[in-house]
């Protein structure tokens, strides 16, 4: 049960390559990330990344018009079709070269891929029961360069493609006598985007130097004439079993035939404008338009974008979002919101242009991510990268929620203190800083007497001592906290100090090191040495298991030691070099299996009941290990994109040259995004060349203190494992007699313990769930006080578990305040088996407090505000009641005047 984890969600990635889309109600936008794609909630400010990969990084996407399908394809045009509502692979299709856009008619009957200077057009799958989900319809022919972008008429009778030859041409989806192709110049540059006008054949087109046509159609859609199968542009592709492939479309730069009595159609240019002022150049980048609005907004390589609206070319808005060029652009159905992908920093940001306000604005790290630590009540996650950042997430939405900017340099290590509301993070640029998760600030900065670079952090269970280890002096620097004072140098060591580790129960410090030795430092003894442990190799990594009864060390070897702190003797050793399985770089002259040998585990972490280990390193492998039998129980392949670096173990031969493999040939300086020219001896990428190719590598591993979920700090992102129930079937004490049937026969019966401890033997997650919420709310104290010792862990396990997503809050509350009242005792006396599930506890009372109190707090400000109306409204009735009361009176008076006045005159 304990192995049955899955990936469930991938943080600190937003934005990675290709095209964003905005769902069908237009409330989330869905961004690819790598080769995953990930669905971010703008409404309930949550986010998700979907199950399903492709082999290489996502280069484009399509959403169907019903917003329940989605095409993906990566960068050597390998497509997968998704069900958005099933999370499931629903067809694989190869294109065989790179596709550089995707687009499906409004309709929904068809959809177009462009792809060199073709566009394929496809029958949509999911309209009927087929085998081939991608049936060919069309091939249309025309541009002399690379396509680049796609728009649909809203009928769907036509689509336009822009090319990178400075053209657009405009197809028929249908055998049009008066349209089968037409082709529009006017630009000096790229084209970045084609847009219709709604209901119309009129045009716009943008190009990469800032110029946009506006082209007028003498012809309306309804304009348009069926055509006949003989047209000379048209050839029909017959395959070899004679059924009929797909029809060809040629398009030239010669006026298409003309039908007898039908009037071919025609564009004009009506008007030409200009992004760019006088003397001033900054390349177009990006461009989306909004029909019913006709609202165009267009992104530079400046990172700024502008509002345009059309035909007039009125600008109503400029802003600049990054200081690195916006990669594409998509508007939401409604036209409100507009959302902007930076490749370069990994930006996703939504704007609302009305209100010139974020809707969403996120940023994961732009490069390596190093480090990450759990809160101790598992609901937050903080990360280090080496752009200097620290950034803490939410990991019940999956967003960060405050970034700490104020280190100069990498960020090596991270860690939270007990407390859970201050986070400490060393970096190379010499400083040890603590922040406050109250207001935000960085509220105490430690540096050491002599500059030094800190590679490794620990922080004490109280909270007070911090210490960092240095790479080029060898010595651990001790501060506190409180003061912000250094307390003590700690040095013995004779190489560089590459982790460290406090005792969960002990003041006691361990320290590995690169010189073959894990020394324990007693902090209550003048910070002498207590213990030193002698390694076979160069200790890496070092970690205390949650008791504080074993120490786990990770050498240079590829060798997991354990070690009993107390008495400083071995227990045990796992040799997992050939566990982490490596992947041949492209640049690399020996094999995998060579390199290898000098590969080891980089990173360690128990599991919360101390019965497990995860190990991790430069590999593609997440290695979990049961201590006890020192035998691997599973590998986690945390990614299988083959855009990076070092992912599979033999390199192709088709890439193989007499003069080396091809990943080493310089192609095209000034082509797209540059080459890569990546320095000897760099791991982390080369950040002078233009572009690396990253290599797959683990930074960090976490086990959640709830031990319900763990993390892993990779090339790809932060990503998360969550325990997944469903995977296996796990019975306690099983009988012939133990059925669903005999339990909810015991239901019936009343006999509330005896149902519960069935489903309990049986371990069905949704049979538990049954049993438990038909027990009466008055039972609850009375079958909590018969349950015996051994299933009183596992119901409180279970409760803490489904509290966190069930709408039941004082059940099942009752249930764990009684379990808590009648066993508190005993359970304390288990206190370190229990301590995940009390966290799980806590964390699931923590989130849906917060849930309810911003619910009670919106719904105090809407009575409020409903009692001021009212209250306003009555003063308002008052006084126009008073002031026809005094109207009535006036009115009296001068009918009894008027009365006098006509008897005295008569």
């Amino acid at each position: 049960m304990k192995f049955a984890y899955k990936f469930s969600n991938l943080l600190g990635a937003f934005y990675r390559h290709g095209n964003l889309c905005f769902s069908k109600d237009g409330n989330s936008v869905i961004s690819p990330v790598g080769n995953r794609i990930s669905v971010f909630d703008l409404k309930n400010n949550k986010s998700e990344t979907l199950p399903v990969s492709t082999t290489k990084n996502i280069s484009c996407l399509g959403i169907n018009p019903d917003g329940n399908l989605a095409i993906l394809i990566d960068e050597d045009g390998a497509a997968v079709l998704v069900s958005l509502v099933t999370r499931a692979v629903l067809h694989h299709h190869h294109f065989h070269s790179p596709v550089h856009s995707v687009s499906f008619s409004p309709d929904g009957k068809k959809f177009v891929i462009t792809k060199e200077n073709v566009a394929l057009m496809y029958h949509a799958p999911g309209r009927n029961r087929e085998f081939n989900g991608f049936a060919l319809d069309k091939s249309y022919y025309g541009p002399f360069d690379e396509t680049t972008c796609i728009d649909w008429t809203d009928d769907s009778k036509c689509f336009a493609v822009g090319s990178k030859d400075m053209t657009t041409w405009i197809f028929g989806a249908e055998r049009w006598a008066n349209l089968i192709y037409y082709s529009l110049g006017g630009h000096k540059d790229i084209i970045v985007g084609c847009f219709f006008e709604k209901d119309s054949l009129d045009m716009y087109t943008v190009s990469q130097e800032g110029t946009l046509c506006v082209w007028e159609s003498d012809t309306e859609l309804e304009g348009l004439r069926k055509g006949n199968n003989d047209d000379d542009d048209v050839e029909e592709i017959i395959g070899e079993d004679g059924e009929t492939r797909g029809d060809v479309i040629k398009g030239s730069t010669d006026t298409p035939k003309q039908v007898e009595g039908i009037k071919n159609v025609r564009y004009s240019q009506r008007s030409k404008h200009y992004f760019n002022k006088a003397g001033d150049f900054n390349k177009l980048t990006a461009a989306a338009f909004h029909k019913k609005t006709r609202i165009l907004v267009t992104g530079f390589a400046s990172g700024a974008f502008h509002l345009h609206e059309l035909p007039e070319f009125d600008l109503i808005h400029s802003l600049s979002i990054s200081d690195q060029r916006i990669s594409t652009i998509a508007m939401n159905p409604t036209g409100d919101w507009i959302g902007f992908g930076c490749s370069g920093l990994g930006q996703l940001l939504v704007w609302e242009w009305q209100s010139e306000s974020y809707v969403f604005k996120q940023q994961g790290h732009f490069n390596n991510m190093n480090s990450l630590a759990y809160s101790p009540d598992g609901q937050y996650l903080v990360t280090g990268g080496d752009d200097g950042k620290v950034k803490v997430w939410n990991t019940n939405n999956g967003l960060c929620f405050v970034t700490f900017t104020e280190h100069s340099s990498s960020v090596t290590n991270v860690a939270f203190t007990s407390s859970g509301f201050v986070v400490v993070s060393a970096s190379l640029d010499g400083t040890v800083r603590a922040f406050d998760l109250h207001r935000y600030r960085n509220f105490r900065t430690m540096t050491s007497p002599r500059p030094a670079q800190f590679s490794s952090l620990a922080v004490d269970s109280s909270g007070e001592l911090v210490c960092a280890g240095s790479q080029d002096s060898f010595e651990i620097f001790l501060w506190s906290m409180q003061t912000g004072r250094l307390l003590e140098v700690l040095s013995g060591h004779e190489g560089p100090v590459s982790n460290l580790c406090f005792s969960p129960v002990q003041s006691v410090l361990a320290s590995v090191s690169w010189d073959k030795t894990v020394r324990l430092w007693d902090m209550l003894d003048s910070w002498e040495t207590k213990e030193t442990l002698r390694l076979t190799s160069d200790g890496l990594a070092v970690t205390y298991r949650p008791d504080g009864q074993e120490l786990a060390v990770a050498s240079l070897d590829g060798e997991i030691t354990f070690w009993n702190p107390q008495t400083g003797g071995q227990a045990g050793s796992i040799a997992g070099r050939h566990d982490l399985q490596m992947g041949r770089k492209e640049t690399e002259k020996i094999t995998a299996k060579q390199s290898a040998k000098g590969k080891s585990f980089t990173s360690l972490c128990y599991s919360a009941d101390g019965e497990s280990i995860l190990a991790g390193g430069q590999s593609k492998f997440v290695c979990i290990y049961n201590i006890k039998e020192h035998v691997l129980m599973k590998k986690f392949e945390i990614s299988c994109n083959l855009s990076l670096d070092a992912m599979e173990e033999f390199l192709d031969r088709r890439k193989m040259t007499e003069f080396g493999s091809l990943s080493l040939v310089d192609e095209g300086t000034g082509d797209g995004d540059g080459v890569e020219l990546s320095l000897p001896g760099v791991k982390r990428g080369d950040m002078s060349s233009r572009r690396f190719k990253p290599e797959i590598r683990v930074g960090s591993l976490c086990f959640s203190p709830t031990g319900r979920s763990w993390a892993t700090a990779s090339t790809e992102g932060l990503l998360i494992y969550s325990l997944d129930a469903s995977l296996v079937f796990d019975p306690y004490d099983l009988d012939m007699d133990v059925t669903p049937a005999s339990i909810r026969q015991q239901v019936k019966k009343k006999e509330w313990a005896s149902a519960i401890l069935l489903s309990f033997r049986l371990n069905e997650m949704a049979l538990k769930r049954e049993v438990l919420e038909a027990v009466p709310y008055d039972q609850i104290t009375v079958v909590c006080s018969s349950l015996p010792d051994v299933y009183v862990d596992k119901l409180l396990n279970f409760v803490a578990s489904t509290l966190e997503k069930s709408n039941h809050l004082q059940f099942y509350l009752s249930w764990a305040q009684c379990l808590l009242t009648l066993h508190g005792q005993k359970l304390k006396n288990r206190s370190g088996a229990v301590l995940p599930t009390v966290q799980q506890l806590l964390k699931s009372i923590q989130r849906h407090s917060d849930d309810l109190s911003k619910l009670c707090d919106w719904n105090i400000y809407n009575i409020r505000y409903a009692a001021a109306l009212s209250k306003q409204r009555g003063m308002k009735r008052t006084a126009a009641e008073s002031l026809s009361d005094e109207e009535e009176e006036e009115e009296e008076v001068a009918m009894d005047s008027g009365v006098r006045k006509f008897f005295s005159s008569a």
